[in-house]
């Protein structure tokens, strides 16, 4: 039976859902953004947007975004692993620390086993380690792990976007780009669990364009390990360095309109 300890910092709150699942639930902390929704988007539209600073990252100011469609979670325990996702990039879940699944049930008001398979799967995902008699410990990661990580990301993604490039009309990436506006806005409001998830979901969406599933579900585990380590290893970004980031999205998605190749390598290469 795992036993909570009495130093453990103060878990995730539980927040109550409005979506109308089980009560006592919470509501992920940094919800998952949907893939991309397919949005038609006119050229004529798309090209006039490039000219405005906020594609440079310039005179962008936080304001709140437009209500999002979340869809509704399947099981408690994705709800969650959510929200777990959440306190791990904010912090609230320290490294080093020892959190049990009875103790997070408790504050989250479920049982202690949709808490003890969330964890499992960021154990699966190296956020966590397993602690046998005692609960679950918030991984550590050295700059080696993120250096390694980088690596694999890159090695992944560059030559399937290069791939992409030539293959596919100009006018496709235009629906794309909500998806990048999406990382600018959370990255303006220097927000970086928002940040963390509006990122994964833009190149969740343009390593779709593969059709190659296997290559998504990879690359999207070595990112959200990526992401965490980058928290661990380095000092918090700051806003200016996520509005760099988020303006690559959108140079990107104008290179590749523009059948620009070099500037597309370039700027994927760049990335990581």
């Amino acid at each position: 039976m795992e036993q909570s300890r009495a130093e453990t910092p103060a878990g995730p709150a539980a927040v109550p859902s409005a979506a109308g699942p089980p009560s006592g639930v919470p509501r992920p902390l940094a919800p998952a953004v949907p893939g991309p929704a397919r949005r038609a988007t006119e050229p004529s539209t798309a090209r006039a947007r490039r000219t405005d600073g906020s594609a440079r990252g310039e005179h962008t100011h936080c304001e709140p975004a437009a209500p999002k469609v979340v869809p509704q979670r399947h099981s408690v325990r994705d709800q969650i692993l959510e929200a777990l996702r959440g306190a791990l990039l904010s912090g609230e879940l320290a490294p080093g620390e020892v959190y049990s699944a009875p103790a997070l049930g408790e504050r989250f008001g479920v049982s202690p086993t949709p808490v003890r398979e969330a964890m499992q799967l960021l154990a699966s995902e190296g956020a966590v380690e397993t602690v046998p008699n005692r609960g679950f410990r918030v991984a550590a990661h050295s700059p080696r792990d993120l250096a390694e990580l980088t690596e694999v990301q890159a090695l992944l993604e560059v030559p399937a976007v290069l791939g992409l490039a030539r293959a596919l009309p100009p006018g496709y990436w235009a629906e794309l780009r909500p998806l990048a506006d999406d990382t600018l806005q959370a990255a303006a409001c220097g927000d970086r669990t928002a940040y963390a998830e509006t990122d994964l979901a833009f190149h969740r969406a343009l390593l779709e364009a593969t059709g190659n599933r296997q290559l998504v579900a990879v690359a999207e585990d070595v990112r959200r390990r990526a992401r965490l380590s980058a928290l661990r290893a380095t000092p918090a970004p700051r806003t200016t360095d996520l509005l760099a980031e988020a303006a690559d999205h959108l140079a990107l998605l104008d290179a590749l309109a523009d059948q620009d190749y070099p500037a597309v390598e370039r700027l994927v290469r760049g990335h990581f």
